[in-house]
């Protein structure tokens, strides 16, 4: 492998040098954890960054490796403990980091922005931060040990020792981030790495079914439109029979007819074979569902499942938290909300309502949908879900926070979010408090700063690190001693 910057400048070399000497912070300790030879390397100091070529990094370390490497979670528990013992960071942190940032792995970038690895470092980053925590002589942000020391090392130049919520901002410079991350690691910590595991479980099994029903509606409604299609020839063939004048004509008429039938036949029996296939894939949600509900009232955990968000007599319509939902401030061309979500997030009625209108079929523009009343007497549309459940149907009543469908990108639509607007749209759903009030907790604002998610919150202490401007480092643009 060819390597970049191969000379050590000078850094000191210390093992544990920044240990935590006071009390646990937030509840979270630091364990030494199992001791299985995985590292047994002098970690670099994390009072100072890299000197300008002091690690050596792949060349091409902003690009994932041919076959990206792939740990298993008991390994992981295993490096997080030691990292976090090397650093004085609690391991659950870095777990909960972790799965925030790759879902352990599994989801490694290029993100977007440019972040990469294991922990989504930004390459600019990675070379003043990064660590050889396994001792083969290359800084990898593509490698676990490396990239997760690499975060336990840039936590504690962050302050994590003693203000590990301030550290975890530094990391990523977002209110709703932190609480995200502390919250998920309150849960780790407390279940260990056996409910962690568990979770990661749950989650992957309620996924995988949200996303088998929208393949299976996917399937159902190409059925149902190749149907349609065929039953309109067919249809057309049997008039020409009633329509002919000469026995031959009527003749040849209706054996053609009756050939064409048999292709009807095959793409009813198509469409049947769709609607077994989802129903059976609605059986598997359902049950998935009802495996989680359980796990998912632990504060941190009903994020990743997608559960509902409550506040006050609203509900936000899509499930996943700011992490990956995320919504601007206006509409490209009229009063309307795009709420982007990974297709088969999960959408909810935002209250108390009745059904006026709903359609299971796509609708050129606005896709599969549904138009409510709800009991404050505004109308609102959602549009281009994936797929609808069956039981919402006019006239049918539905509570706040009922599972109504998942997002999608039918009709005119760009990609997997939910159009929700008012009926007439005469203003921005986003300007009413009550969506506000999710800022930081069910979304993230696409245009702008998310403020501070917690009503009447005690207003943050000040920062160890403060935004530089101009900085070209989108992680790591900030200086000691900001507020």
């Amino acid at each position: 492998m060819r390597l970049l910057g191969v000379a050590a400048i000078g850094l000191a070399l210390l093992a544990g040098s920044a240990r935590a000497a006071g009390p646990p912070v937030l509840g979270f300790s630091v364990s030494s954890g199992a001791q299985t030879g995985l590292v047994h390397v002098s970690m670099p100091s994390a009072s100072m960054p890299n000197a300008p070529g002091a690690v050596s990094v792949p060349v091409t370390f902003t690009s994932p490796p041919a076959s990206p490497q792939q740990v298993p979670l008991s390994t992981l528990h295993v490096i997080w403990q030691q990292a976090g013992s090397a650093y004085g960071i609690p391991w659950q942190v870095l777990a909960a980091i972790n799965k925030v940032e790759s879902n352990f792995g599994q989801n490694m970038g290029p993100s977007s922005a440019g972040a990469v690895g294991w922990m989504q470092f930004m390459p600019s980053t990675w070379l003043r931060w990064g660590v050889d925590a396994d001792g083969n002589g290359i800084a990898d942000p593509w490698n676990a040990s490396d990239a997760i020391f690499a975060a336990a090392r840039y936590l504690a130049a962050a302050g994590g020792q003693t203000d590990i919520s301030r550290a975890v901002f530094a990391y990523n410079h977002a209110d709703w981030y932190v609480r995200e991350v502390l919250d998920l690691a309150r849960v780790y910590g407390q279940g260990g790495i056996t409910q962690t595991a568990d979770l990661q479980q749950l989650q992957a099994t309620l996924d995988g079914a949200r996303l088998e029903v929208v393949r299976a509606n996917e399937q159902l409604l190409a059925a149902q439109d190749s149907e349609q299609q065929l039953r309109k020839v067919d249809q057309g063939l049997h008039a020409q029979v009633d329509a002919a004048a000469l026995l031959s004509d009527r003749l040849a008429s209706e054996r053609r007819a009756v050939l064409f039938d048999v292709s009807v036949d095959a793409a009813r029996a198509a469409t049947d074979a769709a609607r077994v296939n989802l129903e059976q894939a609605q059986s598997s949600l359902a049950s998935a569902s009802q495996s989680v509900q359980a796990p998912s009232f632990a504060q941190g955990v009903g994020t990743l499942m997608g559960a509902a968000s409550f506040h006050d007599n609203y509900v936000f319509p899509v499930g996943g938290g700011p992490q990956i939902v995320s919504v601007a401030h206006t509409h490209h061309d009229y009063p309307a909300a795009d709420i982007a979500a990974p297709a088969g997030s999960p959408v909810y009625a935002i209250s108390n309502a009745v059904v006026l209108n709903a359609w299971h079929a796509a609708d050129p523009s606005c896709g599969i949908g549904m138009t409510i009343r709800t009991t404050d007497g505004q109308v609102w549309t959602y549009c281009h879900l994936a797929y609808l459940d069956p039981a919402v149907m006019d006239g049918v009543s539905l509570a706040a926070g009922t599972q109504i469908g998942l997002v999608g990108s039918t009709g005119h639509a760009t990609g997997p979010h939910l159009h929700l607007q008012l009926q007439p749209a005469a203003s921005y759903p986003q300007d009413q408090p009550w969506f506000q009030s999710f800022a930081g907790i069910a979304f993230r604002w696409q245009d702008a700063p998310t403020p501070l998610e917690l009503p009447n919150a005690t207003p943050p202490s000040g920062r160890v690190f403060s935004v530089v401007p101009n900085s070209r480092d989108a992680v790591i643009g900030f200086t000691n001693g900001g507020a």
